[in-house]
């Protein structure tokens, strides 16, 4: 049977996010109950939806406090749900970090903390560390997104801000034993990345976060400056002794949601590869550098010979210099398409797991051999709408963006480059 282009994009993406589903996941990495009391915590997009997972294979007694976001949340009975703000903090997200902490203060050695952790994490689960405030965390995020800092430079700062992150949240559960559930979203699946580790040792220092500030030449808030000057109360550490009895399982991984894609693409009669589940990068960059081995595979069949799939995963930045509505999928996808300028057989798709790129509720765009043309005949200046860091405003004008609302899982971005046959007769190959 034939699969339109399209539709075989479609399928893969769907079945890279369905196999990262908290259903899914969750039930065969459940600790049998303990002896006292199981309490349930976590934060990220995806924390809600594993958090009834979880109730709907959990045989004993449970209550606890999950935040995700807006949007994202689930019904669950023994649970509590809340919702607040992403990727900027606020006040609903402090309120929740606050209950988060004083849930899990004072157990035993007999009682359970279940640590339920997706990406998104950070904003959502923010408490200021003593003499900072909200407005202060919001403004290092917001100018932390803006420069184009990776995740792992954001979390180190925001690890460093923080009364709960960088295992401070672990430590505050000490003597209870602390099993954390993972959905990974970061590059390397470093759990102590993901939300910015709150039950992980964190191995990063104050005077580390403090050159992440310095490398971007962010300068303000005083008092955030200040407080990473001084340095008091470093993260918890792997030698730390309340973090003795916690444990971390990564449940759903970039990786397995590609090989998961790669399987839909085989049975369509494509050959796949996956090129890596860990890019970083400007988003324009790795468009380029994707543009080119497209083009080795379509003019040489090399790395693989069509028709095939290139699929890759990780987590791209853009480093806002436009005023348009950024988007770090429809950034790569736009620059992958003027690369490319209209090669046939090429289409792809790029967009978040989660089914949020960047700020706007859209997960991404589809391109197409004729993109390009059909926005020049919209009038649209592709080159333009690039410099202008507006992919969002160029593929909604060509009705290609892809829409799914939120997914309630997160394993990062999702790359595929579907090409259909070998073009004959673009290049010769050498002697």
């Amino acid at each position: 049977m034939t699969i339109a282009p399209r539709e075989l994009l479609r399928a893969m993406f769907d079945a890279a996010v369905d196999a990262a589903s908290p259903s899914l996941r969750i039930p065969a990495h459940l600790p049998p109950p303990p002896k006292g009391r199981t309490i349930v915590v976590g934060a990220g997009k995806a924390s809600a939806s594993m958090a009834k997972a979880l109730e709907e294979n959990w045989a004993g007694p449970l209550s606890g406090l999950i935040v995700t976001r807006d949007h994202h949340s689930v019904p669950c009975n023994r649970i509590e749900i809340v919702e607040a703000a992403h990727p900027v903090p606020d006040a609903r997200g402090l309120k929740a970090a606050e209950r988060i902490r004083a849930m899990v203060q004072g157990l035993g050695p007999d009682d359970l903390v279940l640590a339920l952790i997706s990406g998104g994490g950070s904003a959502l689960l923010t408490l200021p560390a003593p003499g900072l405030t909200l407005e202060d965390k919001q403004a290092v995020n917001a100018a932390l997104l803006r420069s184009g800092a990776s995740i792992g430079e954001m979390n180190v700062v925001r690890k460093h801000l923080s009364a709960i992150k960088g295992g401070r949240l672990a430590a505050a559960a000490y003597p209870a034993q602390v099993i954390t559930l993972v959905i990974s979203d970061v590059p390397g699946d470093d759990p102590g990345l993901i939300a910015s580790g709150p039950t992980i040792a964190d191995p990063s220092t104050f005077a580390d976060a403090a050159a992440v500030l310095q490398k971007y030449d962010i300068t303000e808030p005083k008092s955030v400056i200040d407080h990473l000057r001084r340095a008091q109360e470093e993260t918890p550490k792997v030698d730390d002794a309340r973090l003795a009895t916690a444990r971390t399982t990564t449940i759903a991984t970039p990786q397995l949601s590609l090989e998961a894609a790669a399987e839909v693409a085989r049975k369509a009669g494509f050959t796949p590869l996956i090129l890596g589940n860990a890019l970083e990068g400007e988003a324009r960059d790795v468009g380029r550098v994707m543009a080119g081995i497209t083009r080795q595979t379509v003019e040489w069949a090399q790395p693989v010979r069509p028709p095939a799939v290139l699929l890759s995963g990780g987590e791209t930045t853009v480093t806002i210099k436009g005023n348009g509505r950024g988007g770090r999928n429809v950034e790569f996808l736009l620059s992958l398409a003027l690369e490319l300028n209209g090669l046939p057989n090429v289409f792809a798709l790029a967009a978040d797991t989660d089914g949020v790129d960047g700020a706007e509720e859209i997960a991404g765009a589809i391109a197409t051999p004729d993109t390009l043309a059909r926005a020049a005949a919209l009038g649209i200046d592709a080159r333009a709408s690039l410099a202008n860091n507006d992919g969002h405003g160029f593929f909604e004008a060509l009705n290609d963006q892809v829409i799914t609302g939120p997914t309630r899982t997160n394993v990062n971005d999702f790359r595929a480059i579907l090409i259909t046959a070998v073009n004959q007769g673009t290049a010769k190959r050498p002697q």
